[in-house]
Order: C-alpha cells, then structure tokens, then sequence
C-alpha cells in the first residue's frame, strides 16, 4: 500500500512537471513566434517578461506538487546539493522534455508557416552563447538554491526571484544567444523544426552552469544539506 501511494504521487510530481513547462515552452516560445508574425508587437522586453511571469506563475501553482523545476539543468542541480533524489531525476527530465516538445508541437500546428518556432541559434560566435548560456544557467541554479528547497518554496518570495532573474536574463542575454538556460526549453522547438545543429550548446552549457552553481553555492553558504523527506514521499 505505501509503495502504491509512493508511486501515485511520484506520478503526479511527473505529470505537473510536463504540464508546467508545456505551459513555459508554449508562452514563452510562442511569444517570439507571435512577436514575429505581428511584426514586433510583443516585443523583446515583452517576451522576457512572459517567460520571466510564466515561471513564477508556475512556481506557485506547481512548487508544492513537483517543486516546479520545468528544467533538467536545475533538476540536475538540486539532486548535486542533495536536494533531490537521484532515482527521480531522470524521470523530472523526460517529463519536461515531454511537455516542452509537446508545447512546440502544438505551436506548429497554429502556426506552420513559422520557421523557427522559437529556438534557440546563437546570434554571434557559438562560443559567445555557450559562454552566456554557462553563466546564464549559473546565476539562475545559484538564485533557486538560495529561495528553494526542491519541493516547496522557502519563501513566498521565491517565486518573484526566480521568475526576476530569468527576465532580466532573457532582457540581456537574448538578442546573441537566446537565454533558453534549460536544455528542455531548446531542445524542444529544435526537434520539431529539425534545427539540431546548434543544440549542443543548449544542452552542454546549462548543465555545466547548473553544476558550478552548486559547488559556487556550497562554498558560500556553510547551511546542511536539506531534508529530502519531501521529495521521497
């Protein structure tokens, strides 16, 4: 009985971390998609604050199901600081990865015309976006270690943090390299428009940005690590 209830709520945990970043993928993409189409319309600073606003308004509808990562890279991060556990990782990343796919899938089929579905393809030089997408991703992992537990929020705040520091990257770091931060957010609209080329840095970077994160945090925060009982349940 106690291993069937684990299993249901490990589940849901899954099913609200496709649901919310389907919701990321399709807002925030389809923003620069509708940006385009509308001829700027939406504008730059309009799609930093939808994928900035759509975070944090996933974090506090989804963080007390899944914690609300909607990021393998930040998954990744939180199973490094002993936040998580490792059986659930992979498992939080094929989800997101789903409903990010999912959510492009959708975009192309309201607008086919639309080459790129908003991915992301360095602007400038790939080395210039991984270099950006590995600080980017840096500074986000170091920013929910210090508001976030992995499963509910420490404070009521943390969502305007996180959803802040996303937004003031996007407004910054967009126009050369995307500040996608999250391999599944990349990955995404990369595979449905076929444009894979350029994908390694979207992937490669974030994740090494997530886990300098966590050796930068360790080093600056002498706290233990968090009781996992909350993911474990």
């Amino acid at each position: 009985m106690r291993l069937h209830q684990a299993g249901r709520v490990f589940r849901r945990k899954l099913f609200a971390e496709a649901v919310g970043t389907f919701f990321l993928v399709f807002a925030g993409t389809g923003a620069i998609v509708i940006n385009d189409l509308s001829h700027g319309a939406v504008s730059h600073v309009g799609i930093s604050l939808t994928f900035g606003l759509v975070v944090l308004s996933m974090i506090y509808s989804l963080g007390s199901v899944s914690g609300c990562h909607l990021n393998p890279a930040v998954t990744l991060g939180f199973f490094l600081a002993r936040r998580f556990p490792g059986r659930e990782v992979a498992g939080y990343a094929a989800s997101q990865c789903l409903g990010a796919v999912l959510a492009s899938i959708v975009l192309r089929l309201m607008f086919p015309e639309h080459p790129t579905l908003g991915a992301t393809v360095p602007a400038g030089t790939d080395i210039q976006s991984f270099i950006l997408e590995f600080i980017l991703t840096l500074m986000l992992m170091f920013v929910v270690l210090s508001v976030a537990t992995g499963a509910k929020e420490e404070s009521q705040l943390a969502g305007v943090a996180i959803g802040s520091m996303i937004a003031l990257e996007a407004l910054f770091a967009g126009p050369i390299s995307g500040a996608s931060m999250n391999p599944a957010r990349s990955l995404a609209p990369a595979f449905v428009t076929g444009q894979l080329l350029p994908i390694w840095i979207y992937i490669a970077a974030p994740l090494l940005g997530a886990i300098t994160a966590v050796g930068l945090y360790g080093s600056l925060h002498t706290d233990q690590p968090r009781d996992l009982k909350l993911d474990e349940s």
